[in-house]
């Protein structure tokens, strides 16, 4: 049983060897994908990126396997690619560094170890992807006023009846100053009351313009 998680590379290196560290790899960066792409929105182009990593990554460490200089100098290219990319989503770094570390253990030769931890990775990001963060629960509300209402209170009361807790995030001037735009991030008691929620926040602002969406998940960003 324990000779699964032996390495499979041995002092003569063969084709039939090479084709089996990239098919693990990229069984590997399929699942991984999956798994991430699961109730996450994800481009096809991130899709195919988590796919295509841990061969690549498995291909030049087997080249560099044994000297340490150029391995090193792989290793400063590779931490290259954080610093010239925009900042990303918590998640989706998690997920290249999760491809990145199976690509890694195919190059040396433990493919059962590979595999291994990419599934109970993968089912730990399934499980965590069906427990409700907070983060989850809250929503972006945008409230325009005019100039002449005293903001700093005046949804306060409607707050405290369909909010469970909200924070007043940013305040902008619009339309030449005559106009003020609030943006709140809120978590409502019960979303079966948002109409209700908005004719009220609308009879108090002048019936101006109001906007709730979900939260947006800039906060993730590293």
């Amino acid at each position: 049983m324990s000779a699964i998680f032996e390495s499979i590379l041995s002092d003569t290196f063969s084709v039939s060897t090479y084709l089996v560290c990239l098919l693990c790899a990229g069984i590997c960066g399929i699942l991984t994908a999956l798994a991430i792409s699961y109730r996450n929105p994800v481009s096809k182009s991130f899709f195919a990126s988590l796919v295509i990593l841990p061969i690549v990554v498995s291909t030049v460490i087997l080249m560099v396997n044994g000297n340490v200089g150029t391995g090193i100098a792989v290793a400063g290219a590779f931490s290259l690619v954080r610093f010239r990319s925009v900042a990303g989503k918590a998640r989706d770094i998690a997920a290249i560094f999760l491809v990145m570390t199976s690509g890694l253990a195919c190059a040396a030769g433990y493919i059962g170890i590979a595999i291994l931890f990419t599934i109970l990775l993968c089912v730990l990001i399934l499980i965590l992807s069906q427990i409700p963060f907070g983060s989850d629960r809250m929503m972006e509300l945008h409230i325009t006023v005019p100039e002449t209402l005293n903001f700093s209170n005046a949804f306060d009361d409607l707050f405290k009846q369909y909010a469970k807790q909200w924070k007043l995030v940013k305040t902008r001037t619009s339309n030449m100053g005559s106009l003020y735009k609030l943006h709140y991030r809120i978590e409502l008691k019960h979303r079966d009351n948002l109409q209700a929620f908005m004719d009220e926040l609308r009879c108090r602002n002048g019936n101006l313009e109001i906007a709730i969406m979900d939260a947006s998940e800039n906060a993730d960003e590293l």
